[in-house]
């Protein structure tokens, strides 16, 4: 039987993905908290799992290089990939949100400035209201960009709204609500039929 190979992202849900595999019964022996290893293994040696980036992880999927991925769905919205969305795991829960200083006006005559690493979402979210903006890519401190004067509001994630509240801001309008999902290459889904299912199998019975 060929390997399943699971690709999942560093990063904040990983943990909670591996906690969920193990719960399902898809237990790593070589996983640890700390491992540096990139490609390991279930001890049926019919799972291959590989540590990828978020940022390529829907590349791997889309590509065939990996035949499931476990990715954020803000992460699924920006890239656009051409795989299958097969099951919300209910994982890293959060929003991603438009968030600015108090009575931060969003309508006016100049065109809103916006900072955010989701500029696809967003540009869809401000077309759909019908309002003006000028995106500006940041990759990290998004929360800084409105700060220094180098845009009027963000476009991000949030958790628990504590970066910011201590940052002087506050969520203008929610996007959407945002989880970890599982996506399927399409040719895998194919060729893979059984083997895929069996793996969903056993996480909706923990999920349900």
């Amino acid at each position: 039987m060929e390997y399943l190979t699971l690709a999942i992202a560093t990063g904040r849900t990983s943990k909670k993905a591996m906690a969920l595999l193990e719960e399902s019964g898809i237990s790593f022996p070589d996983y640890h908290k700390k491992t540096r290893k990139l490609v390991i293994y279930d001890e049926t040696k019919t799972v291959k799992l590989i540590f990828v980036k978020t940022a390529d992880l829907t590349t791997y999927v889309e590509k065939g290089a990996a035949d499931i991925g476990i990715i954020g769905k803000d992460t699924i919205m920006e890239e656009q990939p051409d795989v299958y969305e097969l099951l919300d795991l209910n994982l890293g829960k959060c929003q991603l949100v438009v968030a600015g200083f108090p009575n931060q006006k969003m309508q006016s005559e100049a065109p809103l400035i916006v900072a955010t690493k989701y500029p696809l979402i967003t540009k869809s979210f401000f077309d759909e209201k019908g309002i003006r903006i000028e995106t500006i890519k940041l990759n990290g401190s998004i929360e800084l960009a409105p700060l220094i004067g180098l845009s009027n509001v963000i476009v991000d994630i949030v958790e628990t709204g504590t970066t910011l509240n201590e940052n002087g801001l506050v969520q203008l309008d929610k996007i959407i609500d945002i989880s970890a999902r599982l996506i399927v290459n399409k040719a895998s889904f194919a060729t893979k039929t059984e083997q895929i299912g069996q793996f969903i199998t056993k996480l909706k019975a923990i999920l349900e």
